[in-house]
């Protein structure tokens, strides 16, 4: 990929892994830790949007592009909000003011049960916004020669944006999955993929999906 100048590059199946971001029980569950102390009124006035987008749109499509890259043989990983200790004190600072606390080892910390993630796929538990600011994963995404990274998840204009900016600067191609992706209102949404359009390629989970199709091994022999 030397001498590459855009971002509109067609995957290439050796050199790219799908990222799916904080899919977890904390922020999609009604009963999950972001939701669990907001009365019954004001959730379905605030949040009806949400529930209602990851339940039709963005939930099957993660499970679509899951089993994709699963078929093509590409590598699949999660982040999750998730303190690496139990009274949360190694949070960010800004997560402790928002008041987001994932106990290590908690239901709230796990991948929702739609999106297990395999035996051998890698979860890494995040304490900050940015995936790329408080794990490891520039080093794990460079040890499994990945140039070209796939991102779905929540919510869209916080932890999504962060890594999509990130992973930018840090020198790989980026393309966002915005049909598998959710924020709390559709302005906040579209807001968001506007903001970052200078940062990545953005295509439909259709387009992504029949991309790879024409990129399996079989397709280009």
């Amino acid at each position: 990929m030397t001498g590459v100048l855009t971002r509109e590059v067609p995957l290439d199946p050796k050199q790219s892994a799908l990222l799916v971001i904080d899919v977890q029980n904390f922020s999609v569950r009604r009963e999950g830790g972001e939701f669990r102390h907001v009365p019954e009124n004001e959730l379905a006035e605030r949040y009806s949007y949400y529930f209602e987008r990851l339940e039709q749109l963005v939930i099957p499509n993660m499970q679509r592009l899951q089993k994709a890259f699963r078929e093509a043989k590409i590598e699949v990983l999660y982040t999750t909000i998730e303190s690496l200790t139990k009274d949360g004190r190694d949070r960010s600072l800004d997560y402790k003011i928002t008041g987001f606390h994932v106990p290590r080892g908690s239901w709230d910390g796990k991948v929702i049960d739609e999106l297990a993630p395999g035996d051998d796929e890698i979860v890494l538990p995040k304490s900050s916004s940015s995936v790329f600011v408080s794990t490891h994963i520039d080093y794990l995404l460079r040890n499994l020669g990945v140039r070209q990274l796939v991102i779905c998840g929540l919510v869209t204009d916080q932890c999504v944006e962060s890594a999509v900016r990130d992973a930018c600067d840090l020198g790989y191609l980026v393309t966002l999955v915005p049909d598998a992706c959710a924020t709390y209102s559709q302005e906040r949404h579209d807001n968001s993929l506007r903001a970052i359009s200078g940062y990545c390629r953005q295509l439909s989970t259709d387009r992504l999906i029949g991309e790879l199709e024409t990129r399996r091994p079989s397709a280009l022999s």
